[in-house]
């Protein structure tokens, strides 16, 4: 009986031998376990079974180049890699390549952004202003269905969590289709924000929205500039103007004016003037090219973004050379004309008194005349007129008769 169990026991055992599939040698595994991709923080994370001597992590997208880098650890030996300047929504691929043994591994993760194509929002765009305000707008998908509602999430840093937008901004069908920040909080030097936007419908799956992050002082649109004068130095026209108030600490080399100077009745426009920040802002006019009515304004914005600010409320500005003398010369003629005009006047006026308080005696001349003045009687010799004088004239003398 022992034998014949004994005998039984062995062909179960070499049974079981023969039937069993052979298991790959270790060295022959993949060191690589609980690969895994959070879409949010675009951070690649995975884990060993056993040591490896070199390693890399690779991010394949549709329109980017490969790019790799080497992993970062954490404290629980977990591995990771952050693409933050890659996007995820039109799909990606994903490699961790490493050599343990002197064996090369290889392990892939395939990403796809799950939804209807042509639903997710688009035209995504955000901008700072007035210091501590931010306004982001995106438009529906071409393919949206009509219940979608988009929803905005944002961060300052992958190790915070994210925020829902606090006040969208709808369109007339009532869809989300921005957000208001009403507070951004205390300024850091590197400010970066990163957004995702995401949506949900009854009908369809709508795929999410992401971005490279945004650098904070490059999304600033500025105040228009501010305390604008304009004095005048016989030979120029000194303009200058206070940069406006920005959120970020920035050199004000790299901020960006267009000074916009027109003359006033002239139908043409004069091109614009555009000329890097500086301390103080200054722009010199030739006398010459102004007229006595000139407009003046400006605007501003970073020098790598095209942000503009509003216009600069318009200053008005005249060529004093122009206007003074030609003020003065107009004076001139007026008084010139005006004096002798007067002194006629003043001359008329006394003689007209006079001329009535003191009437001419009629032929008084003549009569004074003919008594004060004696007569002249002159001597002829032999009956002859002296020398020079006239020669008599001889007087008929005719008597009417009746």
């Amino acid at each position: 009986m022992a034998t014949t169990l004994d005998l039984v026991s062995f062909l179960v055992l070499l049974s079981s031998v023969c039937c069993r599939e052979p298991q790959p040698a270790q060295e022959n595994v993949s060191p690589i376990i609980n690969m895994q991709l959070d879409s949010r923080k675009k951070m690649l994370s995975w884990n060993y079974i056993r040591n490896v001597s070199e390693q890399e992590c690779v991010i394949y997208t549709p329109l980017g180049s490969p790019t790799s880098q080497p992993p970062q650890v954490t404290e629980d030996d977990t591995h990771y890699c952050i693409f933050r300047n890659h996007v995820l929504h039109r799909g990606a691929n994903l490699t961790v390549n490493v050599t343990c043994d002197g064996n090369v591994f290889q392990e892939l993760l395939v990403f796809a952004n799950p939804g209807v194509e042509g639903s997710g929002a688009m035209n995504f765009s955000c901008f700072i202003y007035n210091v501590r305000f931010m306004n982001c707008s995106w438009a529906p998908g071409s393919r949206a269905p009509a219940d979608v509602c988009y929803q905005l999430f944002w961060w300052a840093s992958l190790h915070e969590d994210e925020v829902e937008c606090p006040h969208y901004i709808m369109n007339s069908e009532g869809m989300h289709v921005g957000c208001h920040f009403d507070q951004l909080g205390e300024p850091q030097n590197m400010d970066n924000y990163f957004f995702l936007v995401n949506g949900t419908s009854r009908t369809a799956a709508i795929p999410f929205l992401d971005f490279v992050p945004f650098q904070a002082y490059k999304i600033e649109k500025y105040d228009p500039p501010t305390n604008i004068t304009i004095t005048y130095n016989r030979s120029h026209h000194i303009i200058k103007w206070d940069n406006p108030e920005i959120r970020y600490d920035l050199s004000s080399y790299v901020l960006y004016y267009e000074l916009d100077i027109q003359r006033a009745g002239s139908s043409s426009k004069t091109k614009h003037v555009f000329q890097r920040g500086q301390d103080p802002n200054v722009y010199l006019m030739p006398s010459s090219a102004a007229r006595v009515e000139s407009t003046f304004r400006a605007r501003v914005r970073y020098v790598y973004n095209d942000l503009w600010s509003e216009w600069s409320p318009t200053v008005l500005f005249g060529l004093p050379e122009e206007r003074e003398p030609r003020g003065a010369m107009f004076d001139v003629v007026v008084w010139a004309a005006a004096v002798p005009a007067l002194l006629l006047m003043c001359l008329c006026k006394r003689f007209y008194r006079s001329h009535k308080l003191f009437p001419p005696i009629p032929q008084v001349k003549k009569e004074i005349t003919g008594a004060l003045m004696p007569t002249l009687e002159v001597a002829w010799d032999d009956g002859h007129p002296p020398p020079g004088s006239q020669e008599p004239e001889d007087v008929l003398m005719v008597e009417e008769t009746w």
